[in-house]
């Protein structure tokens, strides 16, 4: 049997801001179905749901060495619906009310998880084949492991795997910090992966040189990264790399999201009940919402999401006018959080048309999953999308996504076509808002003019 260790600072249900949370909560689930050994560790956050950590037992404290300094690094153990999960305990990196804080801050925490999931491997008397590194947070897995861990023999045929699920995000900072917390300098061979400009240190790109294979979340985007535009200035490490370097497809739990079986939305349905079904979630989430009611009918577009430019909020705010009271005429119900400026444009509309507009500056799975099950369209137009999660809910739901051609988005949404009756979707590949406008108009004319095709397209997506 294969063993596997995954290192993620995210696992939803327990912590997550997005989809490197969700794919963490479903995926080692998944390979354990698969017969894999799949076991996860991240950091025991002070936030964690009481009920949870009261689960937890204590395996040992033990001392972790970050330079010069010596840490106290406690080590719990909880079966989680029959996944081995280990958390990682200090209450000087991980007693905080956030997640994430800044880079600076953050630098330090995550190096001394990385440094923790290494030392506590001979505690808790495992040595995985494959130690499965996410993200810059547990990038530095790879580097300290070849500085420190790779000769010592407990250690000397664990193997490390790397994954991308956003390549913005990595880790840079002051060189001569890093090499203080990690115990590194110039003289270690494992040194040079991390250089990035005279006196900075880029821990994505330390992992992504030392890991022995590279994952990213679709296809489209593993090829993407290798070009200047997307690559985010590792597009060469990507291709020199590229032999090491596979597209895997995310995924979502298909028994968490299933409407024929959620609590959290008003009226259950399966794909052959979902025309009048999700008529009779609309008109509870209209309720709820403070929304008109005037119109059975009105087609309701949504938008589940961090308020950010990479997911093309700037394409909506062109357009929002057109997308609601023009030539659309649609209803329009956001759910997220993000970048102020969004925040408040939003706002402003929901405060100008409260029948037609509504805008949720927050985040709560219950209502996400009432907006799936209302909306007819969900739209996700992105500047880039490594993978994302919230296309496939929605078509799970029967909200057929409207969404940019790339990354994962082009991988998993079909475009309907008018001529062949196929698709799950509607799709448009250049970044301009209207671009993005004229996609909405023909699947508003489809749902319009032509129900039954309509009906047809979203069992599809179902």
């Amino acid at each position: 049997m294969m063993s596997v260790l995954m290192a993620t600072a995210e696992f939803s249900p327990l912590v997550k801001s997005g989809g490197l949370g969700d794919v963490l909560g479903s995926l080692p689930q998944a390979l354990k179905k698969e017969g894999v050994d799949a076991r996860v560790i991240m950091p025991l956050y002070s936030f964690l749901p009481e009920d949870v950590v009261e689960r937890m037992e204590f395996v040992k404290a033990i001392h972790v060495y970050l330079g010069w300094r010596k840490q106290y690094c406690g080590i719990y153990e909880l079966d989680y619906g029959g996944l081995k999960m280990y958390f990682v305990d200090s209450l000087f990196y991980f007693g905080g009310n956030q997640l994430y804080y800044s880079i600076e801050d953050d630098i330090e925490r995550f190096a001394f998880f990385c440094m923790s999931v290494l030392s506590a491997l001979p505690h808790i008397d495992f040595a995985p084949d494959v130690i499965h590194c996410h993200d810059w947070h547990t990038s530095l897995i790879p580097v300290i492991y070849s500085a420190h861990f790779k000769r010592i023999q407990f250690y000397s045929r664990i193997r490390m795997v790397m994954t991308i699920h956003n390549l913005k995000y990595q880790g840079i900072c002051n060189k001569y910090k890093l090499y203080d917390i990690i115990g590194l300098n110039d003289s270690y061979s494992a040194a040079p992966s991390l250089s990035s400009g005279y006196d900075l240190v880029n821990c994505l790109k330390g992992g992504l040189s030392l890991a022995d294979k590279i994952t990213t979340v679709s296809e489209t985007y593993a090829r993407e990264i290798r070009y200047q535009y997307y690559g985010e200035g590792l597009d060469w490490l990507l291709n020199w790399r590229g032999g090491d370097l596979v597209g895997i497809l995310n995924g979502i739990d298909a028994e968490s999201y299933d409407p024929a079986t959620d609590a959290a939305i008003a009226h259950a349905y399966a794909a052959d009940s979902a025309a009048e079904q999700k008529r009779r979630n609309k008109a509870a989430l209209r309720e709820r919402l403070g929304l008109s009611q005037a119109d059975a009918d009105r087609p309701m577009i949504a938008v589940v999401s961090r308020l950010v430019a990479q997911k093309g909020m700037d394409l909506v705010e062109r357009v929002f006018d057109e997308l609601v009271g023009g030539s659309c005429g649609a209803q329009f119900v956001l759910l997220g959080t993000g970048d102020g400026g969004y925040e408040s444009f939003f706002r402003e509309k929901a405060l100008q048309r409260p029948g037609d507009v509504s805008a949720s500056i927050c985040f709560d799975e219950a209502t996400a999953r009432m907006i799936y099950a209302a909306s007819d369209f969900f739209l996700m137009p992105s500047l880039f999308e490594p993978c994302g999660i919230s296309q496939m809910i929605a078509m799970r739901y029967g909200s057929l996504p409207i969404v940019r051609e790339t990354g994962g988005l082009r991988d998993t949404v079909f475009p309907y076509d008018p001529q062949t009756g196929q698709g799950c979707g509607y799709t448009f590949a250049t970044y301009n808002a209207h671009d993005m406008l004229d996609a909405v108009s023909r699947a508003l004319a489809v749902y319009r003019e032509s129900p039954e095709i309509h009906a047809a397209v979203v069992r599809c997506a179902m």
